[in-house]
């Protein structure tokens, strides 16, 4: 039996065979596919945090106090005293059981170059720490405290290093020409609200941070105070009349200059200090060995009560006592001698010669002891 090419048969199994290799083709496209895509983070590279708002170093923190400072007090600046040296302002320190002032003074700096940034108290975890001060080469944070004499609160405005010479700011400073050339004038304007307070932070300080500059000069190279600086504070505390207690924040000495120099000329009280009672003429100072120690003569009191004594005068001469009163008819009279004794206290050489007359009264002839009687009893 014959079929015809347009059969049904003959035109389906051409479209089956292209169905097949349509399916074939789909199915090694899915075969052929590539694999999932894995997420492989590039190689770490590390990269330091950023620097906190403000780093306070860990070493400067010197002592802690739960009560604030007192005021600063109001005080001149003495004159700098030769070509070379910096200012360094007075503060109020911690010791003994409570605040002492450190007055300022004239420094000369450990090297050229640099610049003091003073310490300042600030409160921080509900005490009040004292940050030490430090040169460098630039004047760091120092709690916005106004301290003065180009120190108004942020930065340093007295004075520029100019090659290996410093030269200083007379708007400023208190500087005598004579000693000192390396000067020049500049106006100083002063933004920042001037007070007497101390410290910063807490109930009544100062709300100040430090600027961009200023935390850069944190992380600079320091240097410690110098020897003479360490001297200068030892000296303070040492002092009973730079104890707050006794001066009622107002030092008799509040500036110096030169450092430990607390009784050379230049010294500068704080204005409203009391200075210290003056001693009565004669008394040693405080501290001073006494002056009846074997180095001087006792009081004059005591001496003439010593030369004059009479169990020291009948032991040295017993016969004095043993003549009868008929021996010599003067000698009872004269016993007694109360202005002699007088003047024998503001002479005492001739006590000497009062004792070597008397082995002569022994004589039997009386103008013989007449002669030889010391002038005083004749008198």
């Amino acid at each position: 039996m014959s079929t015809s090419r347009n059969s049904p048969i003959h035109i389906a199994l051409p479209l089956a065979a292209l169905a097949l290799s349509a399916a074939t083709l789909l199915g090694g496209c899915v075969v052929a596919s590539p694999p999932p895509r894995v997420y492989a983070p590039p190689p770490r590279v590390y990269e330091p945090p950023p620097p906190p708002a403000y780093e306070e170093p860990a070493v400067d923190v010197e002592v802690r106090a739960t009560e604030p400072p007192p005021p600063l007090p109001d005080y001149e600046q003495p004159p700098c005293p030769e070509d070379g040296y910096l200012w360094t302002p007075g503060y109020w320190a911690w010791g003994g059981g409570g605040y002492y002032w450190v007055p300022g003074t004239w420094v000369q700096p450990p090297r050229v170059g640099v610049l003091w940034t003073p310490g300042y108290w600030g409160f921080v975890g509900g005490v009040y720490a004292f940050h030490a001060g430090y040169w460098g080469p630039h004047v760091g944070f120092y709690g916005g405290v106004n301290y003065g004499f180009g120190y108004g609160g942020v930065g340093f405005v007295g004075g520029r290093w100019a090659g290996n010479s410093f030269a200083y700011n007379r708007t400023v400073n208190n500087v005598n020409v004579t000693n000192v050339h390396n000067t020049y004038n500049e106006t100083v304007i002063n933004n920042v609200t001037v007070n007497k307070v101390s410290y910063n932070g807490g109930a009544g300080g100062v709300a100040a941070a430090p600027t961009p500059q200023e935390r850069a000069a944190t992380h600079e190279s320091h240097v410690a105070a110098t020897p003479m600086q360490r001297q200068h504070v030892e000296e303070a505390v040492r002092n009973p009349v730079l104890a707050a207690k006794a001066n009622g924040g107002h030092p008799a000495i509040a500036a110096t200059p030169r450092p430990a120099a607390f009784n050379a000329p230049g010294v500068v009280g704080a204005h409203g200090a009391v200075a210290p009672p003056p001693r009565a003429l004669g008394s040693p100072a405080p501290g001073a060995p006494h002056a009846n120690n074997g180095w001087g003569a006792p009081p004059a009191g005591a001496q003439a009560n010593a030369a004059h004594a009479p169990p020291p005068n009948a032991a040295m001469h017993p016969q004095a006592g043993a003549r009868p009163p008929g021996a010599n008819p003067q000698q009872p009279a004269q016993q007694p001698r109360p202005q002699p004794q007088a003047q024998q206290q503001s002479r005492p050489q001739p006590q000497a010669q009062q004792a070597r007359p008397q082995p002569q009264q022994q004589q039997p002839k009386p103008p013989k002891n007449d002669k030889h009687e010391p002038e005083g009893r004749n008198k």
